[in-house]
């Protein structure tokens, strides 16, 4: 009798933040090339829309989560077990920017611990879950690849919030790396510079710079950085991009400021 699992051919995925933007371009690109991914992030329907995007092939498992909430991470992964019995990827995406045009002076604390709560909690608490699993499992290993930002290295004028949890990502990139060596977990990181999302959408209308002007800045096609976490996800677990940085050519970034 079957208890209930798919069958495992394909690689098993879970994307945070599939709903939108870069998770739904990377789960579209796994799941075009044979994995079955699971879809998570806080609004249902944006999830079914990105998994009738998919069309036919591998399963896409929605999971509504809540990345901040332990109980909801746990329910998550929970039905990962249940459904496929490994996981050989989390691709750790959900975050958020936070309130725009808000000098740190003017951050209220409730926006300052939104954003460190989905950011940096929310991917601590999905990498140890999918640590846990990856560790138990039979065999044992797996990639966990977290989405940092070309903010972990240069921040953007009022970015307080977000720059601080990004540059936090890169620490819990480097020890998930060192923890996971003796069960096979490697562990990467990319960091993103304007790819055409929602989140980048005012990048054609000119955002703020350093030395206060504003100016139009360029972008890149999100499918680029897709393939990008795809490449990292296809290597065997004997080899790891540590950190890869995938940008829009021209954006002002080397030498910004």
């Amino acid at each position: 009798m079957s208890d209930g699992r798919v069958s495992v051919v394909s690689k098993v995925a879970v994307v945070t933040g599939a709903g939108s933007g870069i998770g739904r371009a990377v789960a579209l690109e796994l799941l075009d090339a044979g994995w079955s991914v699971v879809l998570a992030g806080r609004r249902e329907e944006a999830l079914a829309e990105t998994a009738r995007l998919a069309g036919g092939g591998p399963p896409a498992l929605v999971v509504p989560t809540d990345v901040a909430s332990p109980e909801r991470v746990d329910a998550l992964f929970a039905a990962v077990r249940e459904r496929f019995g490994r996981l050989d990827l989390l691709f750790n995406n959900a975050g958020s920017f936070g309130p725009r045009g808000v000098a740190l002076a003017d951050l209220r604390y409730e926006d300052w611990r939104a954003v460190v709560d989905t950011n940096l909690t929310g991917a601590f608490l999905c990498a140890q879950a999918a640590f846990r699993l990856m560790r138990e499992q039979d065999p044992h290993g797996g990639r966990i690849i977290n989405n940092g930002s070309i903010s972990a290295h240069a921040p953007r004028p009022d970015s307080v919030a977000y720059t601080a949890t990004k540059h936090a990502i890169t620490g819990l990139t480097k020890s998930l790396s060192l923890d996971g060596r003796r069960y096979r977990i490697a562990c990467g990181q990319i960091d993103i510079g304007n790819a055409a999302t929602e989140m980048t959408e005012r990048m054609p209308t000119g955002v703020p710079q350093a030395n206060g002007e504003v100016m139009v800045e360029p972008v890149m096609d999100v499918a680029d950085v897709a393939r990008t976490v795809r490449h990292m996800a296809s290597l065997p677990l004997e080899a790891n991009v540590q950190f890869a940085t995938v940008m829009a050519t021209a954006m002002p970034y080397i030498g910004r400021g």
